[in-house]
């Protein structure tokens, strides 16, 4: 068998062993993971820094504070 044919077939397996791994995921409907992915998004809103903020005394991009001598 030539070169050639022989990664032909090697390139065939790779494509059907990604096929079987796609066909054998769990699929939902978009209905449902919309209501899935907006419950956990209330659920955990309390602990989002960007509906919150964040206290300035943890903010790492807070504007550095300037030294002033008397």
């Amino acid at each position: 068998m030539s070169s050639s044919g022989s990664s032909s077939l090697v390139l065939a397996q790779k494509a059907v062993k990604q096929l079987r791994l796609e066909a054998s995921v769990r699929r939902i409907k978009v209905s449902q993971a919309a209501a899935e992915l907006k419950s956990f998004c209330l659920q955990n809103a309390h602990r989002d820094p960007l509906l919150t903020g964040v206290p300035s005394s943890d903010n790492p991009f807070r504007p550095p504070k300037s030294c002033v001598l008397l």
